[in-house]
């Protein structure tokens, strides 16, 4: 018989039958009976212990023979919870065992795919290329300092754009000056001998009230 099926392709779906998610089911299906079973009993045995009660002063013969069969179903009831603990047992160890081969499996697979991903991958080929790598920006580096290094076009004096600056700096403090009344003292007239003449104490006087606008418009502020 087992040659035959294996020629209709019995054997593969005996197989597939018998995986254990398969397992999984067949016993749920079979723990599923016994629950329906265990609440088919308890309702026969709260019946019996009615039909007791109802007789027990007026029947005693029913009534015994009602607490005989509710004994009985007791015993059924028992063997069916016994039957459920089993069932429960064997499901919780089989996807237990299940669980554990998959994470296996899972594991390999990872394994697997880790080794593939680096393939010939070495720490001596990763150091290698490391040091590649720098040469290369190092490289790149005097290259980008050298070309920096070439001076194009028209040569500047520094001494030059200094004198300039100073010109520029020298013409911005006289236009100041000259915005507010005042001569800076470096371009005062001067004299070339005997006491400054007519001219000196008004100039000492416009510095005065430049100065006293100059204290008039902070107040303002």
């Amino acid at each position: 018989m087992s040659g035959i099926w294996g020629w209709f392709g019995g054997g593969a779906a005996q197989k597939r039958k018998d995986t254990p998610k398969n397992v999984i089911l067949d016993l749920r299906t079979q723990l599923e009976m016994l629950q329906k079973r265990e609440a088919h009993i308890l309702r026969q045995i709260e019946e019996q212990d009615k039909e007791a009660r109802k007789h027990v002063t007026t029947n005693k013969t029913a009534a015994k023979n009602a607490l005989r069969r509710k004994k009985v179903f007791e015993g059924n009831l028992e063997q069916t919870m016994n039957h459920i603990g089993t069932l429960e047992q064997q499901i919780n160890a089989i996807e237990a065992a299940n669980i554990n081969k998959e994470t296996f499996e899972a594991m390999q697979k990872a394994g697997a795919a880790m080794k593939t991903i680096h393939g010939k991958l070495t720490p001596e080929k990763v150091d290698e290329a490391m040091e590649q790598l720098q040469e290369a920006n190092q490289l790149n580096d005097e290259i980008s300092q050298a070309i920096s290094s070439v001076n194009i076009g028209q040569q500047i004096d520094d001494d030059e754009l200094n004198e300039q600056l100073e010109e520029l700096m020298q013409q911005d403090l006289e236009d100041k000056m000259l915005e507010t009344g005042s001569v800076p003292v470096d371009r005062l007239p001067t004299v070339a001998n005997g006491e400054p003449k007519g001219k000196a104490p008004a100039v000492v006087e416009d510095d005065e009230e430049a100065e006293l606008r100059k204290l008039q418009a902070e107040m303002a502020m």
